[in-house]
């Protein structure tokens, strides 16, 4: 496919059948973890499968291939255990990335737990100023995604992100990742025009549209200012299709990845018919 949209793909018995799973769905992009989700020690990725990945991506026709962190990291933890087994996941991550030729690395910004959500912000500074020095053969960029701002997760406003951003030492490490159910729950209103172009011009504003590096495609199972984080099929919760139709035809965002995370179906079945629906929104511009 020549557009920049895709999925998150199941890495289940080799990160390089990912890439399969994507060309089988339509994918012109693809997301992955690059290790099991649930667990704080991946099995180290042979030399083998770094090949095998390299090549088979090279010869796939992709665009591009986004990693996810995993769920279980915490980089505004407080000093501790899971602040300690949190860096060395993420610096795994970013190492991994680096072996495997993956320029984008998608992170939740964390909790900040019955600390200020100030506190948290400058624990997740403190961590990628660590990291970033740790890690130089990572050449890429670490993508803050929008959060829903359920419970202490910070990531629910531009400002938030932007602090993040600016407080680094290495501001130009770091991307935004967009995710449109996230977003809205956490009350920016992308489902009229109207609000849409408002949204936009705060990012703008705040962090600036340059730094929007991906999207992740997720209607919301609730709405405007939730603040609860439940994704649906394209078009079939509170968003609608509006959002998916004002990004898939603003002329800044055609060659910068979207990725489902919407519910597979029981056989995946249920990304092609997404990515058909997506496909249907765009505009011909013949």
């Amino acid at each position: 496919m020549n557009d920049y949209l895709g999925a998150h793909m199941s890495i289940a018995g080799g990160l390089h059948l990912a890439i399969d799973r994507a060309l089988a769905a339509g994918c012109g992009v693809l997301q992955i973890f690059t290790r099991n989700s649930n667990q704080w020690k991946g099995k180290a990725v042979s030399e083998a499968d770094v090949v095998l990945f390299r090549d088979k991506f090279a010869a796939s026709g992709l665009h591009e291939v986004v990693s996810h962190d995993i769920y279980l990291i915490n980089l505004a933890a407080p000093p501790g255990e899971t602040r300690d087994k949190s860096l060395a996941a993420f610096r795994d991550e970013l190492e991994t990335c680096a072996r495997l030729g993956i320029r984008k690395v998608v992170m939740h910004p964390g909790s900040h737990l019955s600390d200020p959500p100030e506190v948290g912000l400058e624990r997740v500074i403190a961590a990628f100023d660590q990291l970033f020095s740790q890690v130089p053969q990572f050449e890429g960029k670490v993508l803050l995604e929008t959060t829903a701002g359920q419970g202490s997760n910070l990531g629910r406003t531009f400002e938030e992100l932007q602090a993040i951003i600016s407080g680094s030492r290495f501001p130009d490490r770091f991307g935004v990742c967009f995710d449109t159910c996230h977003t809205f729950a956490a009350g920016y209103d992308t489902a009229t025009e109207a609000g849409y172009r408002d949204t936009m011009e705060q990012f703008d504003r705040i962090i600036g549209i340059g730094r929007l590096e991906c999207f992740h495609f997720n209607d919301s199972k609730k709405g405007l200012g939730s603040r609860v984080d439940r994704h649906d099929h394209i078009g079939q919760g509170a968003l609608g299709l509006n959002p998916f139709r004002f990004i898939l035809n603003d002329p800044r965002f055609a060659t910068v990845p979207k990725v489902l995370e919407t519910p597979k179906g029981d056989n995946d079945e249920m990304d092609a018919v997404n990515l058909g629906i997506l496909r249907g929104l765009m505009l011909s511009t013949g």
